[in-house]
Formats: structure tokens, C-alpha cells, sequence
């Protein structure tokens, strides 16, 4: 029962982990596209106080969006704030972090060969990569690259190439991409938390007294919310690579993962420039052929690695790949599995025999060459063994 329940807590966080992830790219999304397309407004606006506005039409009418400079002569008596979408966001993120690779950290989150081997070491240095990636972004705000826009982008990059490599050693591949994701939303929620909300309590307690407020930490939020829209896209690619081994199982995964996000945030600029009215299809073509050539030189260096030439070496029957399926597949992967945390097979794939392992042949290796199966090789499966099968099934073309 405890398990059914697991599974239950497991859907209902990863379910409302998404739909608040929805809403708070929706915001995102929609409140740089607002204002970046506000415009002049004409001069009677201005006279009252509104520095730039917006017409549009959706849901059968025609909206016309305005905004203040400071604000209106009289103060609304609800202003609505944005910041659930974001802390809700996290807040699910961060319990499905504990509930599925905290809780089963054997499984999930400990590599076969990372620097960590215990789960609770895996923890603790899970925990530590955040965090010590949250205090490295923000004491990066604070120094003067922030004004260098360019400069400190690049700088950023080269922050996210070493906690994606960082984390290729410290956990899982899987877990890997995850936390880098996790790095990454972290960023993005305490810009709202820092940065973005403070900023907007300061303008609203200002103007509520009479006073001018400091232009400073509007900019300072403004800033923090451009960084978001620009990481948007890289994280929903981390947040759906568990889906995909091939990636994740590479040997040179963490650069692959950094060419993914920055052509991802490359083609976002596109849209960014076509707000303000800046059409630049070289920016869209060039982040959509990067990401064809990346697809296709990861893909030509997965065909040509080698594995050892003694194990490349070892030939099985389809007998004995019968035998290491039922030591190593059926735990999980049978119609009923046994092994603990599993009430059905994962992803619905049942592999209990050779004619079904061929089945699902394009999945299962770059699942055994990633180490990613058997599931935190808790079955004990060889290296001679797993080489012994990802040669058999190359040979199944």
C-alpha cells in the first residue's frame, strides 16, 4: 500500500509541478512580449501618467493595456502580483526532487561510476550543488559584468558548462541533466524571490507615499526577469531529457547538454528582437541548424564509439541473452514486476525474453551503453555482461 501511495504522491506533485510550470512561463512569456511591444502612447496618455501602451484583441474583444510611469492618480484597490506561478513551481520541483530521487537515491540519483557512491553522500552533495550554485549566481549579479550584458552572458555559460560537467561526475546521467535544470530554476526563483518582488514592494511603498521611487532596483528586477525569459527554454530541455537516455548516456553528455540550452536561448533572442519590432531570421535559422548539427555529430559519434575490444569480443547465443534478461530485466520490466517501488513496468515496457528486448532494441541501448539499466545496477550486472548484450542487439539490425 505504502507504494501505491508513493506512486500517487509521485503523479499528483509532477502533475501540478507542470501546470504551475505552465503558467509561470505563460507570465513570463507574455510579460516580456508586453513590454517590449508597448509603444509611444499618445499625448492625453501621457498627461496622465502612462509612459507606453498596447492594443489587443483575444476572447472576442479588443483590450487596450496600459502602462504608468509611476502610477495612476488613484491607486486600485487590488493589483494583482506574479510570483505564485514561480514559487509554486519550485516548491513542487524541489519535493518531487525529494520524493522520486531523494527518497530512492540508490536508484535514481547515485551513478555507477560518479564520485559520490553512497545515497546519502549523493544527497548532500545534491543539496550542495544548488545551493552553492544559487550564492554563485547571485554574488555574480553583484559585481560589475552585470552592466556588460554581453560579457557576463558569456560568463554565465561558462558557469553552466562547469556545473553541467560538475554534475555528469557527481550523479546519475539522468540525474545529471536533472539538477542542472534544478540549478537553473533555482536561478530563475530567486530572481522573483530576490530580486523581482522586493523591487516591486520598494516602487509601490514609494509612490504610495508621495515620494520618487529609486530607479535602481526596477531596472535591477527588470534585468533579473530578462534573465528568466532567456533560461526558460533551457530548463523545460533539462526537465524532459529523463525521457531520453540517448542523451543523457552520452559519453560527452554535459557538452551536449550546453549546446542544447545556449542554441535554445539563442533561437529565444530571435522572438525577443521581433517584439521590438527587430527581424533578424538569421538568429532563428542559426539556432535551428546548430541544433540539426548537433543532433547529427552526436549521433555520428554514438555509431563509431568503441567498447573494449575483450568484451566487444565476448559473443552470447540468444540463449544466453535469455538467462541475462531474467538475472537483470524482469525485476522490473516483467507484467508483474518484483522489484520494490514498481507497480507496473517502467514506461509500460515489458522485456522478458529476446523477441521483446528487440522490440524495444533502440531504446534499451543507449539505456545499457548510458549505465542507466540495470536500474542503479542493483541486479549486479558485469561489464562483460552488459557488453555481451550491446553487442548482441547491434548485431540485430
Amino acid at each position: 500500500m505504502s507504494t501505491v501511495l508513493i506512486e500517487w504522491l509521485n503523479l499528483g506533485l509532477r502533475w501540478f509541478h507542470v501546470v504551475a510550470g505552465i503558467a509561470w512561463i505563460g507570465a513570463s512569456f507574455y510579460f516580456i512580449w508586453l513590454d517590449l511591444n508597448l509603444r509611444e502612447p499618445p499625448r492625453w496618455k501621457k498627461d496622465q501618467g502612462i509612459k507606453g501602451d498596447l492594443w489587443a484583441i483575444h476572447g472576442g474583444g479588443i483590450y487596450e493595456i496600459g502602462k504608468y510611469q509611476l502610477r495612476p492618480k488613484k491607486m486600485p484597490e487590488r493589483l494583482h502580483w506574479f510570483k505564485w506561478e514561480a514559487y509554486s513551481t519550485w516548491l513542487s520541483g524541489t519535493l518531487l526532487l525529494i520524493a522520486f530521487y531523494y527518497v530512492q537515491a540508490r536508484s535514481y540519483l547515485v551513478g555507477p561510476d560518479s564520485w559520490v557512491s553512497t545515497p546519502e553522500m549523493a544527497i548532500v552533495a545534491s543539496i550542495a550543488f544548488i545551493v552553492g550554485g544559487q550564492l554563485l549566481y547571485e554574488m555574480l549579479l553583484r559585481t560589475a559584468l552585470v552592466r556588460r550584458g554581453l560579457w557576463f552572458a558569456v560568463v554565465l555559460v561558462g558557469v553552466i558548462a562547469l556545473a553541467s560537467w560538475l554534475a555528469q561526475q557527481l550523479f546519475s546521467g539522468r540525474a545529471a541533466f536533472l539538477h542542472v535544470g534544478a540549478l537553473i530554476a533555482t536561478w530563475m526563483a530567486g530572481n522573483v524571490f530576490w530580486g523581482i518582488i522586493p523591487a516591486q514592494k520598494k516602487f509601490i511603498a514609494a509612490v504610495s507615499d508621495g515620494r520618487e521611487p529609486d530607479p535602481a532596483p526596477a531596472v535591477f528586477a527588470k534585468l533579473r526577469s530578462t534573465h528568466n525569459n532567456y533560461l526558460t527554454l533551457p530548463v523545460i530541455f533539462c526537465m524532459i531529457s529523463n525521457h531520453y537516455p540517448f542523451l543523457y548516456g552520452s559519453e560527452y553528455s554535459w557538452l551536449l547538454l550546453l549546446a542544447i540550452g545556449v542554441l535554445l536561448a539563442w533561437g529565444r533572442h530571435f522572438f525577443n528582437l521581433k517584439h521590438q519590432g527587430i527581424v533578424r531570421p538569421g538568429i532563428l535559422v542559426s539556432s535551428g541548424l546548430g541544433l540539426v548539427l548537433v543532433a547529427v555529430v552526436a549521433s555520428w559519434a554514438a555509431s563509431h564509439s568503441s567498447m573494449d575490444e575483450d568484451a566487444v569480443g565476448t559473443k552470447m547465443s540468444a540463449t544466453d541473452i535469455d538467462v541475462l534478461i531474467d538475472q537483470h530485466c524482469t525485476n522490473c520490466h516483467s507484467p508483474s514486476p518484483t522489484q520494490p517501488g514498481f507497480q507496473a513496468p517502467p514506461a509500460g515496457l515489458v522485456i522478458t525474453d529476446t523477441d521483446s528486448l528487440l522490440t524495444y532494441r533502440t531504446k534499451a541501448l543507449p539505456a545499457l551503453h548510458s549505465h542507466y539499466m540495470p536500474l542503479g545496477n542493483m541486479t549486479g550486472m558485469s561489464d562483460e555482461q552488459r557488453s555481451a548484450m550491446v553487442h548482441w542487439l547491434e548485431q540485430q539490425e
